[in-house]
C-alpha cells in the first residue's frame, strides 16, 4: 500500500496568514512529478507558483479556484510513488507537510503588515517641455519578506503564461487559448490579455452566433404571445411597487463576497493602524507660482520632503510602540504606491536623497511596470521610512492619510488650483498645491510636523 501525505500551504514568504487559489495545474486522479507546477496562489504581493512537494497520484485538491486557503491548511494529499523520485524527509524545502491527518491548524498568525492608505493611479511621465501632472501615487505600506518564488511561463493547457497573467485573464473573463501571443517563445503576456479584454476577442465562453432551427408551424389560432422577458434594471416590481434590497440570505447580485489579495490585508492593517497610531494632521497650501516649466510634480514633492526629512529627522522615522523605541533613518526610502486592478502596491523609491529629477522620475516608471506587470521583487515593497499620496491626482484639496507603523508620518499632496494671492501693489493669481502631513504624536510633537511642512513649503516654492 502507497503512503499517503498532505501538503500543508506554506508560508509563501509574505507574511500573511493566507492565500487564494488561482489556478490548479493538476486535477484529482493525475500523476504528478516532485517540483512540478501544482498550484498558483495570490497573496498581497504576488501571484506564486507553488511546486508540487511530492512525486505521486494526487488525491485531494482542498478548493477551487477562488477559494482562501488559511496558511498551514491542507492545500493537496498525495499518495506517494516509490518509483519515482521524493525528497529527503531531512531536506529543508520550506514546505509543511507531513503526514495523512485531519488539517492542520494554521500556524500562529503574524502581526498584520502595512498596506495601501488611500487609492491613487500612476500615469505615464509627459514630455519635458511642459509643466508634468503627476503620475498617481500615493500611500501606505505593505511589507513581506523576500522569499517569493519567481514566476516563469509554463504550458497548461497548451497555453504558455507565467501565473499573474492567469490570474489576470480569470479576472477579466479571457479565455487565453483564444489569445494572440506576442511574448518571447510563444508566451501570453499580460498586454496582449488586456488588449483581449479591451477588444472582447477573447471572451471566456463566447462562440459564434447560432443560428436558430425554424420552429414547426403551427395555427395562427394555437400561437400564444410569450411575455417579453428583460433582464433592465427597474426601480419598480411587477406591482408597481418599489423595489427594497433583498435580504443577506436571498442569493442575489450585490451580496457580501470576501476580500482577497491585496483588498484583504488593506483591511486588516488599516484596523491595526486605526487601533495603533495616534495620528495628527496640519494642512498648508505650497506656493509654486515661481515653477519653471518642465517642472515633474513628483520629483518636486519628493525631493522637497527629502529636504524636510534631513531638516526634521523625526519624521523620517520608525517608532515602536510596544517598546517605545525610535529609529531615526539617515537615507530617505519613500514609499510611492502605484494603483492596479488588483488594489494598490506600494514600491520603495529607494535613496531618494542621491536622485536628481531625473533620477527619481525614471524610478518612478521603473516601479510602476513592475507592478503593472506583476514582476516587482516582494522586497521592494517594505523597509521604507516615509510615504507620499498624490491623491490629488483625482480629486481632493485636503485628506488625514493613514500612518501605517512603523513609519511615524505620511505626506498627502491634494489637486493643484489657482488662488489670489496678495503682492505688493495689490493681488496675483498664483498656482498652489495642498498639502496634508499626518504624523504619530506619539513618535513627533506638533512643533516637529509644523517645521517639517514649512520645508517642503519652503523647497516647493523655488523656481527649479
Amino acid at each position: 500500500m502507497s503512503q499517503t501525505k498532505n501538503f500543508n500551504l506554506p508560508d509563501l514568504g509574505e507574511g500573511l496568514p493566507d492565500a487564494t487559489i488561482v489556478e490548479w495545474f493538476v486535477k484529482e486522479g493525475d500523476v504528478i512529478k516532485l517540483d512540478e507546477p501544482l498550484v498558483s496562489m495570490e497573496t498581497a504581493k504576488a501571484v506564486v507558483e507553488v511546486p508540487s512537494p511530492f512525486s505521486g497520484t494526487v488525491l485531494k485538491l482542498s478548493g477551487a479556484a477562488g477559494d482562501i486557503i488559511t496558511t498551514g491548511a491542507v492545500l493537496a494529499s498525495f499518495a506517494l510513488d516509490p518509483n519515482l523520485p521524493q525528497r529527503a524527509d531531512g531536506q529543508d524545502t520550506g514546505h509543511s507537510h507531513g503526514h495523512a491527518a485531519p488539517a492542520a491548524a494554521a500556524a500562529p498568525t503574524p502581526p498584520p503588515l502595512p498596506t495601501a492608505a488611500a487609492p491613487v493611479a500612476a500615469e505615464e511621465a509627459k514630455p519635458a517641455a511642459a509643466e508634468r501632472d503627476d503620475a498617481g501615487t500615493v500611500v501606505g505600506a505593505m511589507q513581506s519578506s523576500n522569499a517569493v518564488h519567481a514566476e516563469q511561463a509554463l504550458a497548461v493547457g497548451g497555453v504558455k503564461a507565467v501565473p499573474a497573467v492567469r490570474a489576470t485573464a480569470r479576472k477579466l473573463g479571457v479565455d487565453l487559448s483564444r489569445v494572440r501571443a506576442t511574448g518571447a517563445d510563444g508566451a501570453v503576456t499580460m498586454a496582449d490579455v488586456k488588449q483581449a479584454a479591451a477588444d472582447g476577442s477573447a471572451k471566456i465562453g463566447a462562440a459564434p452566433a447560432a443560428v436558430a432551427a425554424p420552429a414547426a408551424a403551427a395555427p395562427a389560432s394555437a400561437q400564444v404571445a410569450a411575455p417579453v422577458q428583460s433582464d433592465a434594471r427597474t426601480p419598480l416590481s411587477a406591482a408597481g411597487k418599489p423595489m427594497r434590497t433583498q435580504p443577506p440570505g436571498v442569493v442575489a447580485k450585490g451580496q457580501p463576497e470576501p476580500l482577497k489579495g491585496v483588498r484583504r490585508n488593506m483591511a486588516r492593517v488599516m484596523a491595526d493602524a486605526h487601533s495603533k497610531v495616534v495620528p495628527t494632521t496640519l494642512n498648508d497650501d505650497a506656493d509654486i507660482h515661481a515653477w519653471l516649466p518642465g517642472n515633474d510634480v513628483t520629483a518636486r514633492l519628493v525631493r522637497s520632503i527629502v529636504v524636510a526629512a534631513q531638516k526634521v529627522p523625526a519624521m523620517n522615522a520608525w517608532f515602536d510602540g510596544e517598546a517605545l523605541t525610535r529609529t531615526l533613518h539617515a537615507q530617505v526610502d519613500i514609499g510611492i504606491a502605484v494603483d492596479t486592478d488588483d488594489g494598490l502596491f506600494v514600491p520603495a523609491l529607494r535613496n531618494a536623497d542621491m536622485l536628481d529629477a531625473r533620477g527619481i522620475r525614471e524610478g518612478v516608471n521603473r516601479l510602476r511596470e513592475q507592478v503593472e506587470a506583476r514582476s516587482i521583487a516582494a522586497s521592494e515593497l517594505s523597509g521604507y521610512t516615509i510615504s507620499l499620496s498624490n491623491f490629488g491626482m483625482f480629486a481632493g484639496r485636503y485628506a488625514t492619510p493613514v500612518v501605517v507603523p512603523p513609519c511615524v508620518a505620511i505626506v498627502g499632496a491634494g489637486r493643484a488650483r489657482h488662488q489670489m494671492t496678495p503682492v505688493m501693489g495689490g493681488v496675483e493669481a498664483h498656482k498652489v498645491i495642498p498639502l496634508s502631513v499626518t504624523f504619530d504624536h506619539r513618535a513627533a510633537t506638533g512643533g516637529e510636523a509644523a517645521r517639517f511642512l514649512r520645508a517642503m513649503m519652503d523647497d516647493l516654492a523655488l523656481a527649479s
